[in-house]
């Protein structure tokens, strides 16, 4: 009874388009979904997420300091085809910017805020540090337990170790890892993944084909994404 009370709960939970929380999204595209129970929510008027996103249960996505803050700007914007784990963060106070394709593991943090220490005689809890734009870009791969700090820039194609700290400009095609993250391997056209600590430690690349997953009802062109001679033109 316990179970199936929890399938009907996770059922009817599930935010959808078409919903009565759904329709509060700025967007909230075709064959999107957000898992049962939300975290937090809050701000979804500023909130915009693609087609074909999931969004895994216990996520928090919020924008603004509460949900009294009205402002019309676009503040959290996911992509297409996105796949967020359980239990990921997304605080929002000025702009975060997520692309196309792009996975999340669980646990994950980003926030375009955090907190300053300067002045000895408050707590570091109401000193509040300047908003910085997040971005991530399309196609990369944030693993378990990372923490995306504000003021970051991933580009796309990017992986991202799990229990990585980011923090400043990541350049596409890249494998970053650590506290805080430092940039592990890079790719070199004609030669491959190449190690930063000993480039004679390459690892080739491996085309592949991809048939783009397209939402049921959706308007959007759809075609397969052929191998390209240079990785900016993949999708």
């Amino acid at each position: 009874m316990v179970q199936a009370a929890w399938r009907w709960a996770d059922s009817q939970g599930t935010i959808i388009p078409g919903t009565k929380i759904g329709d509060r999204f700025a967007q909230l595209g075709t064959g999107s979904a957000i898992g049962f129970p939300v975290a937090t929510l809050f701000g979804e008027h500023q909130i915009h997420i693609g087609e074909n996103t999931m969004i895994g249960r216990h996520c928090t996505l919020a924008v603004g300091y509460s949900a009294d803050d009205h402002h019309e700007r676009p503040g959290l914007v996911i992509g297409d085809r996105c796949v967020i784990g359980a239990r990921c963060s997304f605080t929002t106070h000025e702009s975060i910017v997520i692309g196309d394709d792009v996975w999340f593991g669980q646990d994950i943090l980003v926030s375009d805020s955090g907190h300053g220490y300067q002045d000895p005689t408050l707590p570091i809890g109401v000193q509040l540090a300047p908003h910085e734009p997040v971005r991530i870009g399309s196609g990369s791969w944030i693993g378990h337990g990372a923490v995306i700090l504000p003021g970051t820039t991933i580009g796309r194609n990017v992986v991202v170790a799990a229990g990585s700290v980011v923090r400043g400009n990541i350049e596409d095609h890249a494998v970053v890892g650590g506290v805080p993250a430092r940039v592990m391997r890079q790719y070199k056209p004609g030669a491959g993944w190449v190690s930063v600590k000993d480039p004679q430690d390459v690892r080739p690349e491996h085309r592949q084909r991809w048939d783009i997953p397209a939402a049921p009802g959706s308007k959007k062109r759809v075609a397969a994404a052929d191998v390209a001679d240079d990785p900016a033109d993949l999708p």
